[in-house]
């Protein structure tokens, strides 16, 4: 991945993850806030309808004691206890409930047998359950009670029970309607919503289950009135208050926060239960609104990150690109490379340092190329000398005994002339092999390259060396060069390796290589020659089990005129690491004392083994 691409990446992620923490920060802010402001809403809601409860049930009892202590019901009641006949009093509760503006009035007689009933006239004689809770305490609160009516309905409303007063047989039962009407009179916050769930009769009840009533609010009954089925059962069959999250659609927007409270009879049945539902539908079209804000600034963000990149591509990743294309020309050799100085930031200062860097080098690699060709041209001088003395000292004494043999007789002359010529003939071979040998090295040919196998040229140089032994590659094989027995093995595959390289060039310098193994080794030993592929190239190794070297004489090896040998010339080595080098390949050492010695090189792969 490049610089670019990286920061790129970089300021996208860095972008995109402070956008989503923001906006996860701000939506889940937003959600506490609403929450927090449907808790009060709805507490605000309950404590409204407790208070309007309260009132109506303050209303409905003073009402009720008014009733029982007027003129009218007194006299009533002394009537009926004197007469115990009923008949005339049949419409009197609906008089009385009108007068007094109550839904519910029913006069009891002293068996809590209804005398007159405002809301259900025919229900005269019948009994009446709630009169015995007069005779509990707490009788003269409000409660809730369930009223049936004549069309087989029933309603809910606040009771109050009062002994009329002077005739304690005689009772009134009265209240008022618990209903839409009374949810309408309730001050409801926006976006609030209040239920009344009229729990069904018991009796009706048979298996026990929840049977789900109407749930009514003031515009009718409840939306999806399903959906609060089991948060209500749970309140009644608890009788505590609860509350929940409910989705009434698939959509979010349309879920409640939703609250119940359950209302008790006198004798702690669950009568009805509020349901104060919440609206959660500003949150969530708030927080819609928030995550497109986002979507939008990340988007933006990431443009602009987009942009930044590019401009920042153009002032550093760009340079530093081409810095790195300039360091690998500098790796390459090339010391005339130079970058372009932008600016006088970090950058730019970073590419005069390395274009002062490159002028530099290129001035020591030229000092050291001067140094290093005095250094060979004395060097060269030096061993020329030395090569050149020992051949020309017997020439010296050569002359001078011809010169002092002329004073001598004929035949003792041509005696020492002869010998003298013979002498001077051998001296004058030497001088021309040591020549020809200083010309050999200085004017190496240039190899003429073709597709061989590496396999095929190191057997070529065994079967040179150990003609009837190493023809089969298969293993070792011992044979014996001279008075040596040496073991030579070849460890080559099935697969040709294919290496570009010039064959005879090539098979000098791995028969020098042999030769030097083989020299390493006066008392025999064993020879390896191996070859394998590598990733990118072929390995060739030319090892022996001689005596070693030290890493100063392996540092020192390749070096002209330098030989550990005690007849050697110092050019071999140097010979052959030209070869290799001209070959685009490169020769190592490995060695240490008393282990042997491993000459290793290493081809690049031939064009058409790479494409196989």
């Amino acid at each position: 991945m490049s610089l670019r691409q990286k920061l790129l990446l970089l300021f996208s992620l860095t972008v995109a993850t402070a956008v989503a923490a923001v906006a996860w920060t701000v939506l889940v802010r937003i959600r506490q806030v609403f929450e927090q402001q449907d808790q009060e809403k709805t507490s605000l809601l309950v404590t409204q309808f407790q208070r309007e409860f309260q009132h109506r049930s303050a209303e409905v009892t003073s009402e009720m004691d008014r009733l029982a202590a007027s003129d009218r019901l007194r006299s009533l009641a002394h009537e009926l206890t004197e007469t115990a006949d009923t008949s005339p009093y049949l419409t009197e509760a609906q008089s009385l409930a009108a007068e007094s503006q109550l839904d519910f009035l029913e006069i009891l007689d002293a068996n809590g047998n209804i005398v007159s009933s405002a809301q259900w006239p025919a229900r005269f004689g019948y009994p009446e359950p709630a009169a015995r809770q007069s005779e509990g305490p707490g009788s003269a609160a409000a409660f809730i009670k369930r009223e049936e009516l004549p069309d087989a309905t029933s309603a809910l409303g606040i009771f109050a029970m009062r002994v009329v007063r002077g005739a304690p047989g005689i009772k009134l039962l009265g209240g008022r309607r618990l209903d839409r009407q009374f949810l309408a009179d309730l001050p409801t916050p926006a976006d609030v919503e209040a239920y009344l769930y009229s729990v069904p009769d018991p009796e009706a009840d048979v298996d026990g289950s929840f049977q789900p009533g109407q749930l009514l609010g003031v515009n009718g009954e409840a939306p999806n009135a399903a959906r609060y089925a089991s948060l209500i059962a749970a309140a009644q069959h608890s009788g505590q208050p609860a509350s929940a999250l409910l989705y009434l659609t698939a959509k979010r927007e349309d879920s409640v926060s939703v609250t119940v409270l359950p209302l008790k009879s006198e004798t702690g049945q669950v009568m009805a239960v509020l349901v104060v539902s919440a609206s959660r539908r500003a949150m969530v079209q708030a927080q819609q609104h928030i995550r497109a804000i986002a979507y939008t600034v990340a988007a933006g963000g990431i443009l602009m990150t987009i942009a930044m990149s590019i401009v920042i591509a153009a002032r550093v990743s760009r340079p530093i690109e081409e810095l790195a294309r300039a360091a690998d020309e500098v790796a390459q050799g090339n010391w005339d490379i130079r970058v372009e100085s932008r600016g006088r930031d970090e950058v730019g200062k970073l590419a005069r340092s390395f274009n002062h860097m490159t002028i530099e080098l290129a001035a020591q690699q030229e000092r050291l190329i001067q140094s290093e060709r005095v250094a060979a041209w004395r060097e060269l001088a030096r061993r020329l000398a030395h090569e050149l003395k020992n051949p020309l000292f017997p020439l010296q004494l050569t002359v001078e005994n011809l010169v002092r043999a002329r004073a001598l007789s004929e035949s003792e002359f041509d005696e020492v002339f002869r010998e003298s010529t013979q002498t001077l003939g051998m001296e004058i071979a030497n001088l021309k092999t040591i020549i020809g040998r200083f010309s050999e090295f200085s004017r190496m040919p240039k190899p003429q390259l073709e597709q061989i196998d590496a396999e095929a040229a190191l057997t070529r140089v065994a079967l040179l060396f150990f003609p009837w032994k190493a023809a089969s590659a298969d293993g070792c094989e011992v044979s014996s060069a001279g008075e040596q027995n040496i073991e030579c093995c070849l460890n080559l595959g099935h697969d040709p390796l294919l290496i570009d390289a010039d064959p005879e060039m090539l098979h000098r310098a791995l028969s020098n290589l042999v030769l030097n193994a083989m020299d390493a080794m006066p008392e025999g030993g064993k020879l390896t020659l191996s070859a394998r592929a590598l990733e990118q190239h072929i390995e060739l190794r030319v090892a022996d089990t001689g005596q070693g070297m030290t890493p100063e004489e392996c540092a020192r090896l390749f070096t002209p005129y330098y030989t550990t040998k005690q007849h050697g010339t110092g050019l071999g080595l140097a010979i052959v690491q030209s070869v290799i080098a001209d070959h685009n390949a490169t020769i190592t050492v490995e060695s240490q004392p008393g282990g042997g010695t491993a000459f290793v090189l290493l081809f690049p792969r031939a064009a058409a083994s790479k494409v196989s």
